[in-house]
């Protein structure tokens, strides 16, 4: 059985909503609510964070709290290694998503040679930069930090000097930049994009699977279609944001979109994808209780959870 260990992360320095860092405990509440004994099972371990930082006000304007986000992403990018270093498989409870970019790169300084694909199930492409961002929410940039770009066609904004310097040190956290390629990225449920993440979308002919795909086609078919689209790489992340599910259902995260997915194909697809032993990483994020009633996205996102963890802990041990 995979050993997983569990990696909380309660920042929620790059979102543009307050209240992604108490994602943690809803989930953890809604397992007792659920009557389950999950994280009685799995050790946990918690990544600081500098959520203190948000009472300072935001002073760079195109890359908001980018001196924090860079702290957590040093930090997270540490904690992911070192728990793939001791052959534990890291299962990722994060606030906002911003912090994704730390366990890519934290998977790719336990692996540098190995080339990194990732499902990246979301409402949003989150390949925005300083130079595009229309809102300057971190959370937004995670997959520009990870592929090092900075997308100065469709440049919109013209950021200061410290912003630039802190974004040129962002791309290397954990090693050189980039950390993956765009054409390794498989877009799930992406459906709300603006102009220049669409500019690169089409650049690099990024894979993508549509919620009506999944719909039609059903969960399990499509997950084997996202690892067939990256049957080329060695290892694969999945990073699943709970805005993904449709808008009737996520009211408790930072911004829901309609036209998503259910709980059910949620859940399922995410299994399907941990099943497979290239994944050596899954992640959850932006479960806000704040915007919620009865707790009831984070009961969806620990369900969600528990099925994948069960997925993960049921995989054949591979002997070398």
């Amino acid at each position: 059985m995979k050993e997983i260990k569990i990696i909380e992360v309660k920042s929620e320095i790059g979102a543009g909503t307050r209240g992604a860092s108490l994602g943690v405990e809803a989930m953890k509440i809604a397992s007792l609510d659920l009557k389950s004994d999950f994280f009685k099972q799995v050790d946990t371990v918690e990544v600081e964070n500098v959520n203190e930082l948000l009472f300072d006000g935001a002073k760079h304007s195109y890359a908001k709290f980018i001196d924090g986000v860079l702290i957590m992403e040093e930090r997270v990018c540490l904690e992911v290694y070192e728990q793939l270093f001791d052959d534990f498989f890291p299962l990722i409870m994060a606030g906002d998503h911003s912090t994704a970019y730390g366990t890519i790169a934290g998977i790719r300084k336990a692996y540098p040679k190995k080339r990194l694909g990732v499902v990246w199930i979301d409402a949003h492409a989150d390949i925005h930069t300083p130079y595009t961002t229309p809102s300057g929410n971190m959370h937004g940039m995670a997959l520009a930090m990870a592929c090092g770009i900075d997308n100065l066609e469709c440049k919109v904004n013209d950021p200061r000097g410290e912003t630039i310097e802190y974004w040129e040190e962002l791309k290397r956290v954990g090693g050189a930049s980039p950390k993956i390629h765009p054409e390794d990225i498989v877009y799930v449920a992406v459906r709300d994009f603006e102009k220049p993440e669409n500019y690169l979308i089409n650049k690099y002919n990024i894979n993508f699977i549509e919620t009506e795909e999944i719909k039609k086609y059903g969960a399990d078919v499509m997950a084997a279609r996202a690892l067939q689209m990256l049957d080329h790489c060695d290892l694969i992340y999945v990073s699943f944001d709970v805005d993904s599910i449709d808008s009737r259902v996520s009211t408790g995260t930072g911004t829901p979109v309609p036209n998503g997915l259910s709980v059910e194909e949620a859940k399922k697809f995410n299994e399907e994808l941990a099943k497979d032993a290239k994944v050596v990483a899954w992640e959850i994020v932006e479960v806000n209780p704040t915007l919620d009633t009865e707790n009831r996205m984070a009961e969806s996102a620990f369900e969600i959870l528990e099925a994948t963890a069960k997925a993960i802990q049921g995989r054949p041990v591979l002997v070398e």
